[in-house]
């Protein structure tokens, strides 16, 4: 057995074609990371779905700061409850074997790096499940810069993870106790978060509804169909509140005159201007507008 295994995570995300960490996880371009920030759940939800991922959110969570999305690459932890002979033998071999130092939690944020996101399962664990406080939360915000954690179990130090700015973190509840009883059977492997399940290199979206976790592969697709939404949801809003047409106009398929005004106003609009690097032939080819 190996901890974070290279080539368990190159075969495990194999369609994933693109750059890869020293580790194997794939590594999206930063810029989808910094686009994938500007959207919504329901509208990465809504590729996700038809592809056929139907276990890749959950939304049972609590968040230390809101409004404040958390996008980044996933590395992936699976806890369970402690068995003594287990218990020694998985953290001997990952502190004599593989040079570790500390508990099992701290192996895993020594490895982060900018735009990492910890995703651990603790099975829940609130009391005696912890897996950060103030010193750890520090730790990641420092290594991960726009990163944070997601974590199916506790905190601890509340009070001073919310004065540390520089990171997200969504979580189950608080317990004054310190992480015990539990042991790390998988680092970078797929992991179950409540009813989602989470694979290393995935594009971890977090927000306010709660908490997404999108293939890599799939990652660029699903923010060009998020952020077309978008845009065409601003022009029908506009175009809504100025009474020119209709919900039924804007909510159903759009006629050629709409079509026609929206790509006017997405090409000379000024809120339009940073979803111009977009294309509609896909959308409109056969309207003869473009």
């Amino acid at each position: 057995m190996q901890f974070n295994c290279k080539d368990d995570i190159i075969q495990l995300t194999g369609e994933w074609k693109g750059e890869r960490f020293d580790d194997g996880r794939p590594k999206v371009p930063t810029d989808i990371l910094r686009r994938m920030k500007k959207i919504t759940f329901e509208e990465a939800w809504g590729s996700l779905i038809g592809k056929g991922y139907r276990y890749q959110w959950e939304c049972s969570f609590k968040m230390v700061h809101p409004n404040k999305n958390l996008v980044g690459r996933a590395v992936t932890a699976v806890l369970v409850p402690y068995r003594p002979d287990l218990h020694n033998y998985l953290l001997k071999m990952g502190q004599e074997k593989e040079g570790r130092k500390g508990f099992f939690n701290q192996w895993v944020i020594d490895t982060l790096v900018e735009d990492d996101v910890a995703v651990v399962d603790l099975f829940d664990k609130i009391v005696h499940g912890t897996y950060v406080g103030g010193n750890l939360s520090t730790a990641i915000a420092s290594r991960t810069i726009n990163g944070g954690s997601v974590i199916w179990g506790g905190i601890r130090d509340l009070e001073q993870i919310v004065d540390i700015k520089g990171t997200q973190t969504f979580y189950r509840g608080v317990d004054p106790s310190g992480i015990n009883d539990v042991t790390m059977t998988g680092f970078n492997v797929p992991c179950r978060i409540g009813n989602a399940i989470c694979m290393p290199g995935d594009v971890v979206l977090g927000t306010i509804s709660g908490v997404m976790f999108i293939p890599p592969q799939h990652a660029e697709e699903v923010v060009v169909n998020a952020e077309k939404s978008h845009i065409r949801d601003v022009f029908g809003f506009i175009r809504l509140d100025e009474k020119k047409y209709s919900t039924a106009q804007i909510d159903t398929a759009w006629t050629k005159e709409i079509t026609e005004d929206f790509l006017n106003w997405f090409n000379t609009d000024v809120r339009a201007e940073e979803y111009r690097h977009l294309t509609w032939e896909k959308e409109f080819k056969d309207m003869n507008v473009l």
